[in-house]
């Protein structure tokens, strides 16, 4: 239980602060800030759940987790639903921000209606390109979760930054084309209060999903695991 309330918990604060500063800075920040800040918020948070729940705070990263033997496929789903309804409430609080204050001057312009940051295709990008775009940098994301605390070959304390850093990363790029999802949870959130983000919604749990297969078997291969997936 104590796991599955840290990941709930998590899941929380990273929709609430890191599409938050999207919702409440954006204009005046920019997609940099917003990428720094989706990384910032995942290294504060490994420091302080990953000896709880691993701060997975993610579907994709359980998924991975699960397919490479380190946790129980129960455990798993627990996680991913602990993950949904975290998400859901952190969404909830950054829509009462957002109609709170209709009059707030959100990051130098005025808020665009119902935008919680919702992962939906930006201008000229196609799902095609979404689609490979969510796969690969959930891949490298994953990767470096799973390399970062491997048991053996991981790199214990230097873990949290390794892999808030990705996050970073992957959000600076992947914002331009789809405001970077590469976590089905952190899209699920925002949606439910921005229904029209739903027609998308596949393209940010297929391609995370994909990309956390594709980087568990990459993973074992490169360790040269004997271990199979379950």
């Amino acid at each position: 239980m104590k796991k599955l309330l840290a990941e709930g918990v998590g899941t929380m604060f990273l929709v609430l602060l890191a599409c938050g500063s999207a919702v409440l800075a954006g204009p005046s920040i920019g997609g940099l800030g917003i990428g720094l800040c989706f990384g910032l918020v995942l290294v504060c948070l490994c420091y302080c759940l990953g000896n709880i729940s691993g701060c997975h705070v993610n579907p994709a990263v359980s998924i991975a987790v699960y397919l490479a033997g380190r946790m129980s496929g129960k455990e798993c789903v627990g996680y991913i639903v602990s993950q949904l309804i975290g998400a859901a409430i952190g969404a909830g609080l950054l829509y009462a921000f957002l109609y709170l204050a209709p009059d707030f001057n959100f990051g130098g312009t005025t808020a665009p209606d119902k935008y919680l940051a919702t992962n939906v295709l930006q201008p000229g990008a196609t799902t095609g390109m979404a689609l490979l775009a969510e796969g690969l940098l959930t891949f490298f994301f994953v990767l470096v979760v799973l390399g970062a605390t491997d048991s053996e070959k991981g790199f214990g304390k230097f873990a949290g930054l390794a892999i808030g850093l990705a996050l970073g990363l992957v959000n600076i790029v992947g914002i331009p084309v789809d405001n970077c999802s590469v976590n089905p949870a952190r899209s699920f959130g925002p949606a439910i209060f921005c229904p029209e983000a739903w027609g998308d919604f596949w393209i940010m749990v297929v391609g995370p999903v994909i990309g956390a297969v594709i980087a568990v078997l990459c993973w074992n291969a490169m360790t040269s695991s004997r271990k199979s997936i379950k």
